[in-house]
Order: C-alpha cells, then sequence, then structure tokens
C-alpha cells in the first residue's frame, strides 16, 4: 500500500511538474470585477413625466429616419439611457444599434457628453446638469438601403416604422411605466396605418400618449398605395401595396378575413384588445416579416395575394394572418413566464416556445380552415408535409424539441449547411404535431365531447378587451389540460418535449382517423413550395432540395444524398448523362425505381467537378395523408367552422 502511494505522488510531481516550470516564466493577470453600471427595471412610474418622441420619416430615398426625442428629467445626475434589445415575438436580442448614428445629447441647448456602456453596449450614460428639466436626443437611425445591410424597411412606395428602432428608453423603469407621445412626419400624400389612435395635421400625424411597452408593440405601415377594410368587431384589415390594383379583392375573398375574426371569437370565447389592426403589405420590394402584437399584425406577402388568389404560389401566405392574429391570445395576452421581461434589456427565456408559438402554429393552420383561407384538402397537405419534413430532422436523434427554442438566440436564422442534423426552429411545427395528438387524446378520453377548444377558452380567454398579459409556466398549462381531461400530459410532454426521439408524433393522424403515406405526386402545399422556391423538393426520399438551376439547397443527413458525398452550394451539372433540369432529375428518380441502378451525377463544388454514383431506387417521394376509416373522424371534426 505504501509502495503504491509513493508512485502515485511520483507520477503526480512527474506530470505537475512542467506546468509549473511554465508558470515560472508566464505573467499571470487576476480577473477583475465585474460591476454593472445599469439600474434595475422597478414597477414605479418614470418621475420625469411624458417623453416627446419626433420622427421624420420622409426620406424615402435614402431611407434615414430623422429623430428629435425629448426626455424630461425629474433632476441633475446620472441617465443611463437604453436601445431596445431583446425584443417580443424576436424571441432574441435583435435590436439593430448598429444603425443607429449620429448620437448627441443637449440640455438647455448645450451638449452633453455620452458614454457608451462597455458591458451593454445598447446603452448611453449621460450626466444631467443641475437645474435641466429635460433632455433631448437627435440621431438618426439608417435603415437598409439594400437586403445585404438587413430587412429593408423603406421603399419608393411603403414603409414600416418599428418604434425600437427610433427611440431610447431611461433605464430602472418597467416599459409600461414611461408614458410617450409620438408624432411622425410622413411622405406627403401617403396613408398610415397602426395600433396607435391619433390626429393628422399635414403630413403629420399626432399620436396619443400610451406606454412604451405599447408603443413598441404598436407597429406603422404606410404607403402611397393603401386601402383599410373593416372586417367587423374592431377589427380592421390595412393594406399597402406596391401597386395600386394589388388592393382590388373580391367580395368571397374578404368575406373568408371576415370569418376568420368571427371564427377566433367562437375559439376563444373573448377579443382580448379592444381593436385590432391587421398590417399587410403586398410588396417584393419592401423586407419580409411576419410579426405578431397584441393589437396589430405586422405581415408582408408577396405580390398576388389577391390577384392570384387560385394559384399554387399565393396559397403559401394564406396561413400568415391566421398565425399572428392568434397571437393576441397565445403569445401576446398570455405569455410564458420566463418569455416576458418588465424591459427590452432583460434577456428572455425562450424554453416554452412550444406552447408560444406551436399552439399558435396549430391553431393558425385550424382557423385558416374553419374561415375558408384554406380548404380542408389543402390544411390536411400542410400537415403531410409539415410531419414529413419534420421526420427528416435526424437531429432529434441527439438534440431535444425543447432545446430547438433557443435556436432565435443560437442561430438567429443565419443559413445551417445541415440543417436537419443541427435542428432549426422545430418548435413551430413540431409543437403543432405535440398539438394535434393532445387535441385526438382529448377527443378520444372524452368520447368526443371536447377537444383543444375547450382547452382554449379556458386558457387564452379572458375579461373582453383586456390587453394586458398574464403569465403561465408548464405546470399552468398542466393543470389547465387535466381540467378538461385528465390523463399524464406531463409524461407526453417529457417524451416528446424534453427527449430526443425517432420521428415526430403522429397521433393525432392515427386517432384522428388518418395516416402519413408517400407517393409520387406532390400535395397542394409541397406543389406550391416547389412552383414558389422553384426548386425540386426529395428531401423525403433521396434527400436534396435542388433548385432548378442545379444548386443543392439542402441535403438530408444519412441520406442517399449525404452518403454519396454531396453538399450544400455545390451544383448538378447533370444527371446519366443529361444536363441537370428539374423534370431531368424527376424522371431519372422514376427511372432508377424501375431499372434498380444508381444515378449517375456529374457535380461542381466550388471550382472543382466530381463524378459520383448516387445509390437510391426509391422513386420519387411525396407526402400526403390517407383516410384509414370511414366516416368522420376527430382530424375532420377539428377542423369544421364554428361559425
Amino acid at each position: 500500500m505504501f509502495r503504491s502511494l509513493a508512485v502515485a505522488l511520483c507520477l503526480s510531481s512527474a506530470i505537475a511538474t512542467p506546468l509549473f516550470a511554465q508558470d515560472s516564466i508566464r505573467s499571470r493577470p487576476t480577473a477583475l470585477p465585474i460591476v454593472g453600471a445599469i439600474p434595475a427595471p422597478r414597477d414605479t412610474p418614470y418621475p420625469g413625466g411624458t417623453i416627446r418622441l419626433e420622427v421624420d420619416a420622409s426620406d424615402t430615398t435614402q431611407r434615414i429616419f430623422r429623430v428629435r426625442e425629448t426626455i424630461p428629467v425629474a433632476s441633475g445626475g446620472p441617465l443611463t439611457l437604453l436601445m431596445p434589445e431583446w425584443l417580443p415575438g424576436n424571441h432574441a436580442p435583435r435590436g439593430q444599434i448598429e444603425k443607429l448614428s449620429g448620437l448627441t445629447f443637449t440640455a438647455d441647448g448645450k451638449p452633453v457628453s455620452w458614454r457608451r456602456d462597455p458591458l451593454n453596449v445598447y446603452a448611453f450614460h449621460i450626466d444631467v446638469p443641475q437645474g435641466a428639466h429635460s433632455v433631448v436626443a437627435q440621431f438618426q437611425f439608417l435603415s437598409a438601403t439594400q437586403p445585404n445591410q438587413g430587412r429593408v424597411v423603406v421603399t419608393p412606395k411603403m414603409l414600416n416604422i418599428q418604434w425600437e428602432s427610433v427611440s431610447l428608453y431611461p433605464a430602472g423603469y418597467y416599459t409600461r411605466q414611461i408614458p410617450v407621445q409620438a408624432s411622425v412626419t410622413y411622405p406627403a400624400g401617403w396613408q398610415a396605418a397602426t395600433a396607435l389612435r391619433g390626429r393628422r395635421t399635414g403630413n403629420v400625424v399626432a399620436y396619443e400618449v400610451i406606454d412604451y411597452e405599447a408603443l413598441q408593440d404598436s407597429p406603422v405601415f404606410a404607403g402611397t398605395h393603401f386601402k383599410a377594410v373593416d372586417l367587423g368587431q374592431n377589427v380592421t384589415l390595412n393594406i399597402v401595396a406596391d401597386e395600386a390594383d394589388e388592393l382590388e379583392f373580391k367580395p368571397e375573398q374578404m368575406a373568408r378575413h371576415r370569418k376568420l375574426v368571427d371564427e377566433a371569437k367562437a375559439l376563444f370565447g373573448s377579443y382580448q384588445f379592444d381593436h385590432y389592426d391587421f398590417l399587410l403589405a403586398i410588396t417584393d420590394e419592401m423586407g419580409g416579416i411576419g410579426l405578431e402584437h397584441h393589437r396589430s399584425s405586422e405581415n408582408q406577402v408577396e405580390p398576388g395575394y389577391f390577384k392570384k388568389w387560385e394559384d399554387g404560389d399565393a396559397l403559401l401566405d394564406r396561413n400568415l394572418l391566421p398565425h399572428e392574429f392568434t397571437h393576441s391570445w397565445d403569445g401576446k395576452f398570455r405569455r410564458p413566464d420566463l418569455l416576458w421581461a418588465p424591459d427590452f434589456a432583460t434577456p428572455m427565456q425562450d424554453n416554452l416556445l412550444w406552447v408560444y408559438e406551436g399552439q399558435t402554429q396549430f391553431w393558425g393552420y385550424v382557423l385558416g380552415a374553419r374561415s375558408g383561407l384554406f380548404t380542408k384538402q389543402e390544411t390536411l397537405d400542410a400537415y403531410a408535409h409539415i410531419a414529413a419534413r419534420l421526420d427528416t430532422a435526424k437531429g432529434r436523434e441527439w438534440r431535444a424539441m425543447e432545446d430547438t427554442t433557443h435556436d432565435p438566440i443560437l442561430s438567429a436564422r443565419r443559413p445551417k449547411g445541415w440543417a436537419s442534423w443541427q435542428r432549426s426552429e422545430d418548435y413551430y411545427n413540431e409543437g403543432l404535431m405535440i398539438w394535434l395528438e393532445v387535441d385526438a387524446i382529448i377527443r378520444k378520453g372524452t368520447n368526443g365531447a371536447k377537444g383543444l377548444d375547450d382547452f382554449a377558452k379556458a386558457f387564452f380567454g379572458g375579461k373582453p378587451g383586456d390587453w394586458g398579459t398574464i403569465v403561465y409556466d408548464r405546470k399552468t398549462v398542466i393543470d389547465t389540460l387535466n381540467a378538461v381531461a385528465p390523463y399524464d400530459w406531463a409524461g407526453l410532454f417529457a417524451e416528446y418535449v424534453d427527449s430526443p426521439t425517432r420521428e415526430t408524433p403522429k397521433g393525432g393522424f392515427a386517432m384522428g382517423g388518418y395516416r402519413l403515406i408517400y407517393g409520387d405526386t406532390p400535395g397542394a402545399i409541397t406543389k406550391a413550395a416547389e412552383s414558389s422556391g422553384k426548386f425540386v423538393d426529395q428531401s423525403f426520399g433521396v434527400g436534396l432540395i435542388v433548385k432548378n438551376d442545379g444548386e443543392i439547397t439542402s441535403v438530408i443527413w444519412d441520406s442517399p444524398a449525404f452518403k454519396a458525398g454531396l453538399a450544400v452550394g455545390s451544383r448538378i451539372i447533370a444527371i446519366n448523362g443529361d444536363e441537370y433540369a428539374g423534370e431531368v432529375m424527376k424522371a431519372a428518380l422514376k427511372r432508377g425505381k424501375d431499372t434498380k441502378t444508381p444515378l449517375q451525377i456529374i457535380v461542381k463544388q466550388d471550382k472543382y467537378y466530381r463524378t459520383l454514383s448516387l445509390d437510391y431506387s426509391g422513386g420519387l417521394r411525396y407526402p400526403r395523408l390517407e383516410k384509414t376509416g370511414e366516416g368522420e373522424g376527430s382530424l375532420d371534426r377539428l377542423l369544421k367552422p364554428k361559425t
């Protein structure tokens, strides 16, 4: 025993000695304490009074917003002003601080110096002179002039004001305790829409005083081609468009939007707003957006939303408004406790996005079907496409769905080379599949007497007109579900949400009277996606998505395409001796199924060419749902209108 210990000590000394020898000739700094200089938010009124925010949005050429903000102060001394960093709906720190420029401060007309906080670069510290009653901040927000600078929010025909980009707020207070009176100078002749209410004088609209939290949640769309349509129930569809003829619609098209408003009331039992403004931009010039707010949406769709209603390409955009409208209840009125924050500097915790976004995705498709914005078959095709796509997410073998809720922070929707292995924001659609199964379990357990509609009324309904926020945690969700229909909901979520899985949940299909199968003909949604994106989607079979020009945009992990050595960014030059085209690829896949012979492919990657053999004989594979029984199943009943 003694000899073994001695040997161990000798070995330990021999191992440690070189490290100690290095330390003897290396300088070794000691970490300094990190002291935050930004006051924590308190739920108390801002003592300075009402901030006056003046935004000049008339520059549609250089696309510069010019801002003058008068911040009243109760006394002299230190003041910290913040630009919003953590943005609701983005679920991440997405404030565009890099575009804030030309910042100056004055008090009583005299310059006041400022210093950026080194720990929070969204914070600016100033010392207010004694006796000053206000501080005036002036700056420009240099909005993107090209997409490579960020999302374009100003064009010669329309603009989008997001208040977090054109304002600062005093640190140390809940943003709901900071009153603001905003005004905007618009281009001559333009009309504007927002959840805010105000009075127009010439080209200037002065909005009513509102708290800063609600201001940030009330974006503006304005444009030269504008139309507002009353949908009833204090809901308005405000449309801006690149061209005037995009504002024209058929009565039956608008009737479906009105029915969406009615179906939402039937679902949730109440409207959790005093008024609601859909903001819809029909444009391919202003950047895309699909963002939720409590009393408005903030949405862009491609030209043809009304004009090409029957075309497949336009079909893909019609899920957007039902989704964002649902968010007024799910995400705004009810919000996960750790996703709600008292200001825009407090980090958000996204763990419950599978409820916030997942159930919104679920109800978005249901309301789309119930309102007629989607047909029932189109909705079933969407479900099939979603389930099949999720089954290609091989990353589920190592990464639980709950972990994907952190993706807005981890990757900020940057492109991924191996998305099927890395996973992305799967909490949207995998959440939908989970809630589809939850609905089927409730319907089965109650013999059809109840469904997830009952949960929606109990959980998301409230005092009519209340557009505040009530927070919740996972236990609250489970308790409400158990009040509707007792079940091991905690166990279900532990399996589907917290653990790696082999495939996406499909109990909603099986119990609902359907099953997922594959054939050689695409459903409506897959066909529309291929047409709109100008690609061939065979991720469900050979494991590839390829643009019509041959560029590979997706390779499914461990698929035949992956095993053949293909990678995103490569370009297919030829297949079986024929120059690449989408139809050539489809024909080759069909022929390979009959002949059982590998595909011979010439690929260009960067400046290098390769010839490879792709061993696959499964043919074309497109997903669809097949009815498994006679009569009406629970999934059929879920999609039936309530009004």
